[in-house]
């Protein structure tokens, strides 16, 4: 008897610190969807301010350089050059974000934006993005 009450004593305290590991999964998986969903609130209020610097300092590194190569220009003026072609559109309030490990994708009412969550935080890895019927999403703005 005596050792079947340990057993289940030890069951119980398993099943107990599982539960509590999948809660603090849980915990961390809502931190960084929040963490993903402020950053591209930030990026849009922004894209929408004209604070052209602060949206180059959004972006992740691969993104910067290929906007900066694509357009022949530094990244601010690549930036207003993106916003007056409408390769960034304005997005509007945030319909959903889906996080994955280090990668999320923020679905705004006229936008989408992928972001990888780097040491410093969450950067923009692609925006202006739109999503096509059985085809990856076409981005205005994109790393190489």
């Amino acid at each position: 008897m005596r050792g079947s009450r340990h057993l289940r004593a030890a069951a119980r305290a398993a099943a107990l610190s599982l539960g509590l590991a999948a809660l603090g999964a849980c915990g961390a998986v809502e931190e960084r969807r929040d963490a993903a969903e402020a950053e591209a609130t930030r990026f849009e209020l922004d894209r929408d301010a004209g604070r052209h610097a602060l949206l180059c300092a959004a972006l992740a590194p691969g993104t910067r350089d290929e906007l900066e190569q694509t357009a022949g220009s530094g990244c601010p003026g690549a930036i207003r050059q993106a916003i007056e072609e409408d390769d960034l559109p304005a997005a509007g309030a945030v319909r959903a974000v889906d996080v994955w490990g280090d990668q999320a994708r923020v679905v705004l009412e006229g936008d989408t934006l992928f972001l990888s969550q780097f040491p410093g935080g969450w950067k923009v890895t692609a925006a202006g993005c739109a999503s096509r019927p059985d085809q990856p999403y076409r981005c205005g703005l994109k790393g190489g």
